[in-house]
């Protein structure tokens, strides 16, 4: 394995993340500054993790990993993205305004995070086994700093990108953002799946 391939491997593993957070920023487009980096740090965090364990503990669960990782991912996006569809037609039915429910809340985030990182588990377990034929370019530590550094700065951009285009579509944000979030389960799950 060369560092291009863990520079693509990273970016790979950022684009449900990109995704979600786009989300985040379109549903709170007047965020500040603590929450947008907390959500690009949470993604990066996660996607830098989650390889670490995979390589660490993959051979003690890597078939259970595979066969439910795709439906666990299914399911908080899932919900997270059906509660946000519900949300906006209550609150269109009672005629609020989506930001008086807070924005995008820490626990939505964390599990956005963990749930668009459940596939770096595979990948850590990729890298033992490339570890043990050919070898990586770096440790598998550097691998996965490369990794959450990548995630971070594309959910950084995303998130920037969501605000900008959540001030254009304010008032249908949260229920794009619930349907994107549950199409990226459904992705998710497809690809396992298949």
């Amino acid at each position: 394995m060369q560092i291009w391939e863990i520079l693509l491997i990273g970016a790979a593993l950022a684009m449900d993340a990109f995704a979600a957070g786009m989300t985040d920023g379109m549903s709170e487009p007047k965020m500040g500054w603590g929450k947008f980096f907390l959500i690009a740090a949470v993604f990066g965090g996660m996607q830098f993790f989650m390889p670490l364990l995979g390589y660490f503990f993959g051979g003690i669960f890597t078939s259970v990993v595979e066969k439910i990782a795709p439906w666990l991912s299914f399911a908080m996006l899932a919900f997270i993205g059906g509660k946000a569809v519900v949300e906006f037609f209550l609150e269109q039915k009672h005629a609020e305004k989506s930001s008086s429910q807070g924005g995008v809340k820490v626990s939505a985030i964390l599990v956005q995070g963990l749930a668009t990182s459940l596939d770096a588990l595979a990948v850590g377990v990729a890298f033992l086994a490339t570890e043990t034929s050919n070898g990586l370019p770096m440790s598998v530590v550097w691998c996965s700093v490369v990794i959450g550094v990548i995630t971070f700065l594309l959910s950084a951009a995303a998130v920037f990108i969501g605000k900008k285009l959540g001030d254009r579509f304010a008032d249908k944000a949260k229920l794009l953002g619930g349907i994107v979030l549950i199409l990226i389960g459904v992705k998710i799950l497809l690809e396992g799946l298949l």
